[in-house]
């Protein structure tokens, strides 16, 4: 077991269930920031910045010592245009019939404050998502699964149906890049389930 511990900047079920998947250990601590992105930014600078700026939130509130934080933020793009977590049904709708039948990507940047430096990863995954009929949509957001989701679906639940394909990371399009969040934790000394010594530096 690591004698550093590990700080989720996340309410995220998903997120949790991801890291314990790897046999991590970590208690969480939700991040207060601002996730509106700003004029003209670009979805890789988006998602990293968000991801440093939850890092650092939590960093502050946990104190210095050996605690390590992680972060991530995931967003869908289509086009151009950033699609986070839908305000509303509306939102989800609107979200749902513009990815129908196309292919988008999905970015997710991971970040780990540990020792009193950052570092972050970047995970860009291809969707295609099969086309969408209205009542299919309407369907889906009554199960509620919309609600919190960047792009308006989950992959991981009934949305796995809608998928027609996907090159790049299923965790990452889930919201936390397996491969990226180990080597993160690698490197600030975090243990996981096929590494029971923290790696030395130095």
């Amino acid at each position: 077991m690591s004698a550093k511990y590990l700080y989720l900047a996340s309410r995220s079920a998903r997120r949790q269930q991801l890291l314990r998947q790897i046999g991590v250990e970590f208690s969480c601590r939700a991040a207060d920031v601002d996730e509106s992105s700003l004029d003209g930014e670009e979805a890789a600078v988006y998602v990293e910045r968000l991801a440093v700026e939850k890092v650092q939130d939590v960093a502050r509130s946990a104190g210095q010592g050996d605690a390590v934080v992680l972060a991530a933020d995931t967003a869908v793009v289509l086009d151009g245009r950033i699609f986070g977590k839908p305000a509303n049904r509306d939102d989800a709708r609107e979200m749902l019939r513009a990815l129908s039948g196309k292919e988008h990507r999905v970015f997710t940047a991971v970040a780990v404050s540990a020792d009193g430096k950052t570092a972050t990863r970047l995970s860009v995954s291809e969707v295609t998502m099969r086309p969408l009929g209205k009542a299919l949509i309407e369907c889906y957001w009554q199960t509620g699964e919309p609600e919190g989701k960047a792009g308006g679906y989950a992959i991981q639940g009934y949305a796995a149906g809608f998928i027609a394909s996907l090159s790049g990371s299923y965790s990452g399009v889930m919201g936390l890049p397996l491969c990226e969040t180990v080597e993160l934790l690698e490197q600030a000394g975090i243990g996981w389930a096929l590494q029971h010594e923290p790696v030395k530096h130095g």
